[in-house]
């Protein structure tokens, strides 16, 4: 079985960037407030929840292009860099002003974490005779943008509907491909096409996040 790989994706925009090697560990911090109560002749004060903070997850990618000389920049990195940048074509009508994309950090369908960067460090490594950088590590930090109920999330909700899993397209995949390695079924192609609006499932783009309906039958 081939190794899935995981995927960053701009959901803005739908564009993925797919990780030449996976991480070798990730890491997941949350912190949850608890705010102390005054009660006098008390050994320990009363605490009371006041809620909790998003969730972080921190990565360290590893990109190389050496093989085919292209710049890691174009090929992976400045993608990764477009979700620290104001997306120009979000603008708010009324007061001009954007923010940057969200995304969706998935390793093939077992969970995923839909979130923010908070910040970005890119070390270039390796260069061609011109400069042009061709192997880059990364390290990301993102921040919870919505929360799917505990992490790592196990089948994943779309929009938060009960039974419902998400997957992100992959290069060559095909609706019957993903029937087949979900479902133990290629037939229930049409089931996800019609789950996500699709009318050609000949052009289905990766980096697409599809929604998989439950199938009573499998």
């Amino acid at each position: 079985m081939a190794l899935v790989k995981a995927t960053i994706t701009n959901l803005d925009t739908g564009s993925a960037v797919t990780c030449m090697f996976n991480p070798t560990d990730y890491t997941f911090t949350k912190a949850v407030s608890w705010a102390q109560t005054t009660e006098r002749g008390a050994n320990v004060p009363a605490l009371e929840f006041t809620g909790g903070e998003p969730a972080t997850v921190s990565l360290k990618l590893f990109f190389d292009t050496n093989d085919t000389g292209e710049d890691v920049r174009a090929r992976y990195t400045n993608a990764l860099w477009d979700l620290a940048m104001v997306n120009r074509q979000r603008l708010d009508p009324k007061t001009n002003k954007g923010r940057p994309p969200r995304c969706m950090f998935a390793w093939g369908s077992a969970w995923s974490f839909e979130a923010v960067v908070t910040s970005i460090n890119t070390n270039f490594t390796l260069f061609k005779e011109d400069g042009t950088p061709t192997r880059a590590t990364v390290d990301l930090s993102l921040k919870q943008a919505a929360d799917p109920g505990s992490f790592p999330a196990q089948n994943p909700t779309s929009g938060g509907v009960a039974g419902y899993k998400r997957r992100i397209v992959q290069q060559s995949e095909t609706l019957d491909y993903i029937a087949a390695e979900e479902y133990g079924s290629s037939r229930y192609w049409r089931e996800i096409a019609e789950a996500n609006g699709i009318d050609d499932p000949m052009r289905l783009r990766p980096g697409t996040i599809l929604t998989l309906p439950p199938i009573s039958e499998v």
